[in-house]
């Protein structure tokens, strides 16, 4: 499926686990077809809420490889291939390319980070490798950098980088990316409770967290701002947004999961070192999917 400047919700999809840490492909199948059913317009995988860093390249590769036989084509799956080694983001970008990815997600490099120079050739020469689009990738609170405008800036001339994930929170490097970047350059809210102000300034949708609990609302607040009802968008935006908010009491994937287990959607545990959700949150949480009436 061709993905260019795709607009509307993309769940970031959570990886479901077994009680003894494995792969459940089963539930993994169920929740694909809920966020289908629920309209969402992209599937995200081994993206950071589905906990890719604690899993083995086997498994990334089996994860990929189911959820692509499921999707079968019905909306577009985003891979998130990145590393902090570009030889081996280059490598699992051409993989995941192979087995029927259409877009690419790739992360700024974490640990050891960049000059400008390293951070563009890090995403360009990855770029330069595959044929299907490449969204960058900007989350400073995990990976200890940003991507700096400028280089963004140049990054959007290339042909295969044709969006950016931006979860940094900064409204004002949102607002520069639109500006030098050109409106052919999509930008996705990396933040769910910041999509609405995103759409504002040109964005193009969000990479939801939050579509995994409401797939059909995430949905719904893009889809009405895109067809020019910005009321009804911002209404369902603010109705959800303590919920949104509270999917983040502590480190994601963790509350997520969490809630989806409350929901009885038995999504299984975390890998270590994330674990289970501590009481006072986990009460708070569950208190919240009660008003917004998913208890």
């Amino acid at each position: 499926m061709k993905f260019t400047n795709q607009k509307g919700s993309i769940v970031a999809m959570i990886t479901p686990f077994h009680e003894d840490g494995s792969v459940n492909f089963e539930v993994l199948t169920e929740l694909i077809e809920r966020q289908i059913a629920g309209g969402t317009d992209g599937i995200l995988t081994l993206g950071t809420t589905g906990e890719y860093s604690t899993m083995t390249h086997e498994e990334d590769a089996s994860v990929v490889r189911h959820t692509i036989e499921v999707v079968n084509g019905r909306v577009p799956v985003i891979v998130g291939s990145g590393s902090n080694s570009t030889a081996t983001q280059i490598e699992k970008s051409i993989e995941y390319q192979d087995m029927g990815a259409d877009a690419l997600l790739l992360i700024a490099p974490y640990y050891n980070k960049a000059n400008p120079t390293g951070m563009y050739r890090h995403f360009a020469e990855t770029a330069d490798k595959v044929h299907i689009p490449c969204i960058l990738y900007n989350v400073p609170g995990r990976t200890g950098c940003s991507i700096p405008v400028s280089v963004v800036e140049k990054l959007a001339k290339h042909p295969n980088i044709t969006a950016i994930k931006e979860a940094s929170g900064d409204m004002s490097y949102v607002m520069k990316i639109a500006h030098l970047a050109g409106p052919d350059f999509a930008i996705y809210s990396g933040n769910d409770d910041i999509t609405v102000p995103i759409l504002g300034v040109g964005g193009s949708g969000v990479i939801s967290v939050f579509a995994n609990v409401c797939p059909k609302e995430c949905h719904e607040i893009v889809a009405d701002w895109v067809a020019g009802d910005h009321e009804a968008s911002l209404a369902k935006h603010l109705q959800y947004l303590k919920l949104m908010n509270n999917l983040f009491l502590e480190v994601n994937p963790i509350p997520v999961k969490a809630a989806m287990n409350m929901m009885g959607l038995n999504v299984g545990p975390m890998r270590l070192p994330l674990c289970e959700m501590t009481e006072g949150p986990a009460a708070v949480l569950r208190e919240t999917l009660k008003e917004a009436g998913l208890l």
